[in-house]
Order: C-alpha cells, then structure tokens, then sequence
C-alpha cells in the first residue's frame, strides 16, 4: 500500500502493466520501521508496497518501465535499511533444493548469535549494578564507581543495535521504537555521570534508596540511574533476542515444506544415467525413481510398478498404489519397485512450490486489523516523544524537582515502545498459516482470516467434493432366472470397450467381481473377461456388440430402457421395479439384454466420501448451514443430500448458475462459504464471501478459491474454519493487550508511579507475551484424525473438470 491507510491490492485486482516483486530487508526493529519503508516506497509513482516487520518482507507491485527493481532497492537503503532482490529465475532454487528463508540461515544464525552475545555478556554485567541499587545494605564504599564500570559496556556496547538505529532514523529525520530507547537510556546514563563527576553521587560513602515510584524534591545530584540504564537495555535485549528466535521458529513450517523434497534426480538422456541437481530438471526430462528415493518433481509414471508414500505431505499412512499413466508428485517417496517419470512440472510450478508460495504469500501479507496498528504505530513515538517532554516540563513546573522530573520522563519513553502493537498481528499470522500448512490447509491471504468470522452457510459443490468423483456399480438386479454375477460379467466385458465414466465402473466390476468364464480368443487381456466383436456406440443410448459366452454369440445391448425397447426386447416386471428403484436412490441405472429379452439393470452412482457425513455434522457444530449445490438432477442430489445430512438442496444448475446461487444467498443476507473443485466451480468461487477449493481439484478452483484444502478431506473445511477464527481471535487478543498496556502504562509513567527500570521490564515483557500467546497456536488439534503431521497431498487422479454432469438416463 502506498499508504499506511491504503490496503494493499488483491492480486487477482493487479493491472497487467504491474510487476510484483519480493524483496528481503533487514535492518528493521520495530513496527515503526516497516511503516516507514512502506511510505518511502509508496512515494515512488506507482508503486504500492506492503512490508511485514515479523517476516522481514517488502511484497511490492511496481509499473514496469517506469520503476526497477534497483530503485525499489535504493529507496530502502536511502531510508536507511537494507534489501536484496530475489535471485533470478536461472538460479532460482526450487523447493526441493531450497528456498530464501533457508538460503538466508547463516545471516539469520549470526544475527541470533550476536544478540545472544549481547545479552549474555549485559546479563552479567547488569546483576551486580541491579542488585547493589536495590539493597541499600550493600552498597559499600565506592560501589558507585564498580556501577559504572560495569553499566558503561551495557550501556554503550549491548544497547549500541538501538543507539545504531535511532542514529540511522535521524539522520532521515525518523523516529521508531530505537529512539526512545536510545534516549531512555543515554538519558540515564548521562545523568548518571553528571551526577558522578560533578554532582555529589561520586562522593565516598554515597548511598540511595531504591523506589518504586517518584516523589517530588527526592533525590537530587546525588542520585545515580545506572540500573535502570543497563536494567533496560538488559530487558530489551533480552525480549529481541526471544522475539527473533519465535520468529524463527514460527516459520518452520515453511522451511519445512522446502526441505522435503529431493536435492538430486537421476535423468535418462542418450540411453545413461545421469544424476543432476533437481533445480537443473526441466519439463519432459525422464528421470528414474528407485525404491526408497524420494520423487524429485511432479510428474507421469512412464514405466514401473510402485507404492508412493505421500504421508510427509498428507500425513496419510497408506503407500498409494501408482503404474503407468498415473500423476505422482514431488517430495513424496517411492516405497515399492523402479519407477520411470517423466517431469511435468519443475521448480516455481510443482504442487509443492505452489503450497509454500501461498503459505509465504499470506504470512506476507497484511489483514484490516494489522493496517489500524500500523497506522497507530506510525505516529505514536513522535507523540511519546511529545508526552515525555511534557511530562518532564510538568513536573519542574510544579516544583517536583529535576530529578523526579528526569525519572518520569524516562519511564514514559521506555514504557512506550510500540514492540507488541508491530507484533501482535504479523506473529499470529505466521504461526497460524504455517500450522495450517503442517495440516494441508494453505490460507491465501490475511483477509480470509476476517472472512471465516462472518460466514454462516457453507455452499458445498457435489461431484468430486462431497463425492468422489468417479462413478461405481452400486448393485446388480438381474431378472428371476439370471445369474447376478453372470449379467456383470456380459455387461462388463461390452463396457471394457467403451471409455465413458459409467462403462468403466461397469468393466471394473466386472473385473473385481473375478469372473470364472472361459475366456476365448479375443478376451481383454486375458482377464477373464468375455471376448467382444462388433462393438458400437449408440449415442445418447448406450451400447450394443457381440460377446462370445461359452462358444455363443450373444448380440448384447446395455444402455438406456429405450436402447432395448427399440431394438424389441422385453422389459420384465423385474426390470421395470430395479428401474423405479435405481431413480429413487439416485443412481444411473442401465439396462442389459440379450435374445430379445432384459437380463437385468445395472445401478451405477458416485460414491459419497465416507468422510462426508461427518464432514457436514463438523459443519453444523460450528453453527454453519450445509447447502449442496450441483449440476446434477434434483433426485440424485437429494439422494447425496440425504446421505450425508444436508437439508436445502439446489439442484440442475449451470456453471453460471452456480454464481447466481452463490449471489442469491448473498441477497438474503447471508455470508456465504463455497467448497468446489472443478473448472465449473471457479466463478463461484470467487463471487463468495470465503471459496475453499479441494486441493486435489483443478488449478482454476485453486486459483480462484481463498483457501486450499490440499487433501480431499470434507472434514478439512471445519478444521481450516476453526484455525482462521483461532488465529484471529489470537491477534485480537495480541492487539487488545497491546493496545491496553500503552493505554494503562503510559498515564502511570508520567505520573512517576513506575521506575524507569520496571518500565523497561514491562515493556519486554508485552513483546514476550504477544509472542507466547501467538505461538499457542503451534498446538491448534484439527478435528480430522488424520490431519495431523502432513503438509499436504499429492493427487495422483486427474483433474475434476467436467466431471459434474446428470446422471439421469445418461448413456453407457
């Protein structure tokens, strides 16, 4: 945002002469800091900027040509920060091999290691300076001169990152969160040596109470505030160093998903094998994936016979069987035999990739709440700055005296620092994303967060979200004198040639069913299938050929009703009553006979999730109303309906009419969540208030949707609406505590009611709250047993587009 009142844009909103771009900063301390490298940003024609002071990340949009992103670049180290440009694309680590958050260790490692240094070294030095103003008792000759012996390097070289960065802000004419520290302190200090070389507190035999809170006319140039100096310092360090450690491991779940994949791949190329870094893979390379390896990219089986272990991604125990043709994805490993693949996503484009950029992307981002803090943050150390001097000039105006006067003004300075206001909202929101990512739900944004508060009905799309998708024979009717298990197999080996949805549920049947037929010249394979010639499709009706049982050729037909009356085949009672039985329970149900008569019907359906039902009652616990919406016929989506426990139905619906469902709802004023995972799904999607899409959908729905599913478990929906109500009740309890310390504080410091030392206390100690409370999160439980422990789920079926069609009377 341009702005510290401007949101920054949605990027579905972006124009297409913007350029987004990620640039790393360091140098920031405070909340302050990030305000104001936004603003000098923002001041750039055209540029729109949001910088996150917990992720240390500047996400700018820039018009291409006017800006580059050297200039970003400049105008942030001319504020006095730095900032590196992402690598290029040729040397862009994919996250198999890495990512910038990992690249970028060794800097963050010393960092933590110099802060650790400082406050170990001020720690021990500070004790005996704390300990010796305190207890009067102990307070012997000269212990004044030890005092200052041991808070000079406190002072000077622990607190020398504040004193650093107040210097930088001033010479731009700044104020953050290090400039009333600095000031606090050196204050202190000062005071201290005046008091010591040319006041009366350097005498032998000084000694001075210890007080809470400041009285008027106490003290005098006898007084020395060592301790609060280093007691400060001491606090802040202390309370930075933990804040930069939470903040690491905050994003562990990030780093997380980077490190699973794998580092190498071996590629086929001229008959040899070659083993390469994963970075150097490209789009249609063939590489070989042995027992135990991990799969180095997403990709097609092009040969082998294996189990793929996902459960490092989806938590899932079950290896997934996989052969020729089907889809494996990166990071997972081969448990079973060789494997052949042939890449057909590399680097920024894999599953993988995807969910740590949206992972990434929403812990960048900024939500409504943040912007109100920011915008408080910006202005309020030029205010404290403002209250310190009037409460300093106050006090000598009403005779309290220069030393109470100076203590007080101290305190409101250090009791001011905006440290848990810049904190309590960026910090929930990287724990709560990054859990949410360790559960396979991956939140798009910080809006969403705000989004899953107001929602109170769930739209729900039918066909591959409530369902599987793929269709399966339900039951078998035969007539009074057929074998079930003998109709299957005549109808399974006609279907076998057929690639329709229901043909295909059909011939596997049949093939699961192990028919025991003689199977002649001509069986598929030898699988046990009856051998078929003179196979015609009927379109809009069904099927009809030639199947060979036991040395006769029967002239079948399997299809529509009609497809049999045409051709005068007699429906019996029979078929008639499984016909009224198959419409009524929803399924597709298809007629076959043979020798001009019906054998039987075939009931085909698509199956419910087995996790749907609970999915919906997980729903309703959360005081959300179900709504399925489908393309399907009213009485199939009323079957699923019932089945699963939703109630209001909207059935026959086109893709657009989906939207105009969604709208509608909205009309009655309602705010409405939409689960979908198809092509057809995406607008409708977008039009509602929070869309969630299956991860194992297709990419339109996921990029459309706010958040993603990456399993295809219903019950998700409930587990990622709790953890966006968890994490945004977490900031508001961050904000409110932040904001009511300052409101609290502030008026007791200027009243003298609190030593500078115990401010400086306090102070760190809001900072470490904001952080302990938001890494409560880290324990969120998912009500989906098997959520825990994955980052997610490869999907090895192919997309769902166009699955969502009616079943009534569709042909086979």
């Amino acid at each position: 945002m341009t702005t510290d009142s401007a949101p920054a844009p949605r990027t579905d909103e972006v124009r297409p002469d913007l350029q987004d771009i990620e640039l790393a900063v360091t140098g920031m301390t405070c909340a302050s800091c990030a305000n104001r490298i936004q603003r000098k940003l923002g001041k750039l024609d055209g540029v729109t900027a949001s910088v996150n002071y917990a992720t240390e990340k500047a996400r700018v949009s820039y018009p291409a040509g006017a800006v580059t992103p050297e200039q970003l670049v400049e105008t942030i180290e001319a504020a006095g920060y730095g900032a590196t440009l992402p690598p290029p694309p040729a040397a862009e680590n994919s996250p198999a091999t890495g990512d910038p958050a990992t690249d970028s260790a060794a800097p963050e490692n010393a960092h933590l290691a110099s802060l650790r240094q400082r406050l170990i070294v001020s720690a021990v030095l500070s004790v005996p300076v704390i300990v010796l103003a305190m207890v009067p008792p102990w307070q012997f000759t000269y212990w004044q001169w030890l005092s200052l012996t041991l808070a000079a390097p406190v002072i000077v070289w622990g607190g020398w990152p504040f004193h650093r960065a107040a210097w930088t802000n001033l010479r731009h004419g700044a104020t953050t969160m290090d400039t009333l520290v600095s000031i606090g302190t050196l204050a202190a200090f000062g005071w201290s040596l005046w008091a010591l070389f040319l006041g009366d507190a350097g005498v032998p035999g000084m000694t001075h109470g210890f007080e809470m809170t400041v009285h008027p006319g106490h003290g005098g140039a006898s007084n020395i505030y060592l301790e609060a100096g280093v007691g400060v310092t001491t606090f802040l360090l202390a309370g930075r160093y933990f804040e930069a450690r939470s903040r690491r491991t905050a994003g562990a779940a990030l780093r997380a998903l980077f490190d699973m994949g794998a580092k190498e791949a071996v590629v086929l190329r001229d008959g040899r094998e070659d083993r390469i870094p994963v970075s150097a893979l490209v789009v249609g390379d063939r590489f070989v994936v042995r027992p135990g390896e991990t799969i180095a990219t997403d990709g097609v089986v092009e040969s082998g016979v294996s189990a793929v272990d996902a459960s490092m991604l989806t938590g899932e125990s079950v290896p997934l069987d996989v052969t020729e043709g089907d889809a494996v994805t990166g990071a997972t490993v081969n448990v079973g035999g060789r494997l052949v693949v042939e890449a057909t996503r590399v680097g920024a484009d894999t599953q993988l990739a995807r969910m740590a950029r949206m992972v990434e992307d929403a812990q960048s981002g900024k939500a409504d709440v943040q912007r109100l803090a920011d915008r408080i943050s910006g202005v309020f150390v030029p205010i404290v700055l403002v209250l310190a001097l009037g409460t300093l000039l106050t006090w000598l105006a009403i005779g309290g005296g220069a030393t109470a006067a100076f203590t007080a003004a101290v305190a409101v300075l250090i009791i001011a620092c905006p440290c848990a206001l810049g904190l309590a909202t960026p910090m929930a929101l990287l724990i709560g994303t990054g859990r949410g990512a360790q559960l396979g739900i991956l939140i798009k944004g910080p809006e969403v967060l705000e989004s899953t508060r107001r929602v109170d009905t769930v739209v729900l799309d039918k066909t591959g979200t409530v369902t599987t998708g793929r269709m399966s024979l339900a039951r078998v009717f035969p007539v009074a004198s057929e074998d079930a298990d003998h109709v299957l197999r005549v109808a399974g080996s006609l279907e076998h040639a057929s690639e329709h949805p229901i043909a295909r549920a059909i011939a596997e049947a049949a093939l699961e069913a192990g028919s025991t037929g003689s199977a002649g010249p001509g069986t598929a394979e030898g699988d046990g299938l009856l051998p078929v010639t003179a196979f015609e499709n009927v379109p809009g009706q069904g099927v009809r050929g030639t199947v060979t049982v036991d040395g006769e050729r029967l002239e079948v037909l399997a299809g529509r009703p009609e497809l049999l009356m045409e051709a005068r085949c007699v429906l019996p009672d029979d078929v008639d009553a499984a016909l009224l039985r198959a419409r009524h329970d929803g399924s597709t149900a298809i007629a076959v006979g043979w020798k001009g008569r019906a054998r039987g019907v075939l009931c085909v359906t698509d199956t419910v999730k087995d996790t749907s039902a609970e999915a919906i009652s997980m729903i309703r616990d959360l005081g959300l109303t179900p709504v399925l919406l489908t393309g399907d016929n009213a009485t199939v989506a009323r079957a699923v309906a019932a089945e699963v426990g939703i109630e209001q139905v909207i059935a026959g619906v086109l893709p657009e009419g989906k939207v105009e469902a969604v709208a509608e709802l909205q009309g009655q004023g309602k705010v409405v969540a939409m689960v979908g995972d198809g092509v057809n799904d995406a607008a409708a999607l977008a039009q509602s208030d929070l869309g969630l899409a299956m991860g194992t959908g297709t990419d339109a729905a996921i990029e459309a949707s706010d958040l993603t599913l990456v399993r295809g478990d219903l019950r998700l929906v409930a587990d990622a609406i709790r953890l966006s109500r968890a994490t945004l009740r977490t900031i508001k309890t961050n904000l409110f505590w932040a904001f009511a310390y300052n409101v609290l504080a502030l008026p007791l410091a200027a009243f003298g009611l609190l030593n500078p030392m115990i401010a400086g206390g306090a102070m760190a100690l809001s900072s470490v709250f904001v952080v302990a409370n938001s890494l409560r999160l880290r324990s969120f439980t998912p009500l989906t047993p098997s959520a825990d422990g994955g980052l997610g789920e490869q999907s090895t079926g192919h997309s769902t587009a166009g699955r969502e069609q009616s079943r009534e009377g569709v042909s086979a």
